[in-house]
């Protein structure tokens, strides 16, 4: 069985696959990471791990581990399933190239841009020879909500809501209709300059505010939130079998 670790900028998400068979997954805060994947390797009889880390972790974190299962590190060495045409391959995000890798492995031949909907918002496209360009990266959700209230004298520091105000009617729900919609019309924009250029396109959505943001997307979409979890599981079974 292979385990899949993704280390993010607060919480660790962590998933067991036989195959291409999801059979756990769970999150929980950074701190928590190594009494999480103990209590995995415990249960499920894991012989190989791949790690994808962006937040501040390091190989030595992990020293406990590998005297459990043989682990990868994702790095931008690792060998993966698309031709990397990114300018500066070094300076690309882990959590990127394992969603890359999901696209061209569950969407073969086909035009896929895959957005990630976390702390930050990144959308990345590959084409349907396997080329990956590149994409964009700009603030999530939060990071908007905390941008409005820490770069401001007087505006308060607010959260998600589960329904859009259709009016700005409050100060409160101002920033909320700017934040939230603002993110969904970034997205559908997005979405039709791609379809411009591109013919048969896949749209995935995937990250912490996926199940947020699909039910106010008018576009067609795949929403899958372990789409990162399973691009890393495709990551491992490559390598093991090359």
């Amino acid at each position: 069985m292979n385990l899949t670790i993704d280390i993010g900028n607060t919480r660790v998400k962590t998933a067991v696959f036989r195959g291409h068979e999801m059979l756990f997954n769970d999150s929980y805060p950074l701190q928590n990471f190594k009494k999480g994947i103990v209590k995995i390797v415990d249960n499920y009889a894991i012989k190989y791990a791949i790690i994808s880390s962006v937040g501040n972790s390091n190989d030595a974190d992990f020293e406990f581990l590998s005297d459990l299962v043989e682990i990868h590190f994702l790095t931008y060495n690792t060998k993966v399933q698309f031709i990397n045409k990114y300018k500066t391959p070094s300076s690309l995000g882990v959590d990127r190239i394992a969603l890359v890798s999901a696209s061209v492995d569950q969407f073969p031949n086909t035009n896929v841009l895959v957005f990630d909907v976390g702390s930050c918002i990144t959308y990345d496209f590959v084409n349907d020879r396997k080329e990956y360009f590149g994409g964009a990266i700009s603030p999530g959700i939060e990071m908007r909500y905390n941008a409005l209230n820490t770069f401001t004298a007087n505006l308060p520091k607010l959260s998600t809501v589960n329904e859009i105000p259709s009016l700005g009617d409050t100060t409160d729900n101002a920033i909320h209709l700017g934040v939230l919609q603002g993110v969904i019309c970034e997205i559908e924009g997005v979405i039709e300059l791609f379809k411009a250029k591109n013919q048969k396109l896949t749209i995935v959505l995937t990250g912490g505010d996926t199940i947020f943001l699909a039910k106010n997307i008018k576009s067609t979409i795949f929403a899958n939130p372990n789409f990162l979890l399973e691009g890393l599981n495709s990551i491992l079974t490559y390598n093991i079998e090359v």
